[in-house]
């Protein structure tokens, strides 16, 4: 499911208005964004919850060429799901 289809899906789901749906999942990304680029966790109890980890600074390889290469240390967001998402999916 992409974007768009999530979407329609809420719209038609919720009742909403398909330009209200737009905006309430472009808040919902703005909003988890932020959120996380402030380093806060962000928990939906039953879904899941998004957080931050730390990746170190590594060494890995080129593959075109085999040479070492230094690889940046930077953020990975993480998602964990939740008990009642975990049972619907199973």
């Amino acid at each position: 499911m992409n974007k768009s289809e999530l979407v329609d899906a809420i719209a038609s789901d919720s009742g909403l208005t398909k330009a209200d749906a737009q905006r309430a999942v472009n808040s919902f990304v703005t909003v988890v964004g932020t959120a996380l680029k402030a380093d806060d966790r962000v928990a939906l109890i039953g879904f899941g919850s998004f957080s931050i980890t730390k990746r170190a600074e590594r060494q890995g390889r080129n593959p075109q060429t085999g040479k070492a290469i230094t690889i940046k240390a930077k953020n990975v967001v993480k998602f964990k799901a939740g008990s009642d998402l975990s049972t619907k999916v199973n």
